[in-house]
């Protein structure tokens, strides 16, 4: 039950999100043409994250997606809210961020050891939540994990 309450909250939140907070422009690629990266590449990585779960690009949130692909991350409710930590500890801060960890922390109690585990995480990363993946697409995924210690 906590697990849709979380999801509808998203679900709810994202349009909004999409068009007043985040600023940057769509990608304007089609998960097909991820494809046709080299297979190492983070847009390779990136096209085999979407097909594998069933997902298509985001408009103005593909990065979510990509941190997904760098930081390992899966895709359940708590994983998601980890991967929220992950950023935190990796020194991003937004409204949005702020609301997940308060409402994750407050429905997954019991996930806090994994939560703090995802912050460590992130702080010893280099930071990088904030670079324009767009142009990053073809590099390889292993150096990039690599160059910023993820």
């Amino acid at each position: 039950m906590r697990d849709y309450l979380i999801e509808k909250l998203y679900e709810c939140t994202k349009k909004p999100y999409q068009k007043y907070f985040k600023k940057n422009e769509p990608w304007n690629i089609d998960k097909k043409q991820l494809f046709n990266f080299p297979k190492d590449s983070l847009g390779y990585g990136l096209g085999n994250f979407l097909h594998k779960n069933h997902f298509d690009i985001q408009e103005k949130l593909e990065d979510h997606d990509i941190i997904h692909v760098l930081t390992n991350t899966g895709i359940s409710v708590y994983e998601e809210i980890g991967m929220q930590y992950y950023l935190f500890g990796n020194g991003k801060r937004s409204l949005y961020l702020y609301m997940v960890i308060l409402s994750g922390t407050l429905f997954y109690p019991k996930q806090i050891k994994y939560f703090v585990e995802q912050y460590k995480r992130g702080k010893q990363a280099h930071s990088f939540h904030y670079l324009d993946f767009s142009k990053m697409l073809s590099m390889p995924i292993q150096s990039i994990q690599q160059t910023f210690n993820i």
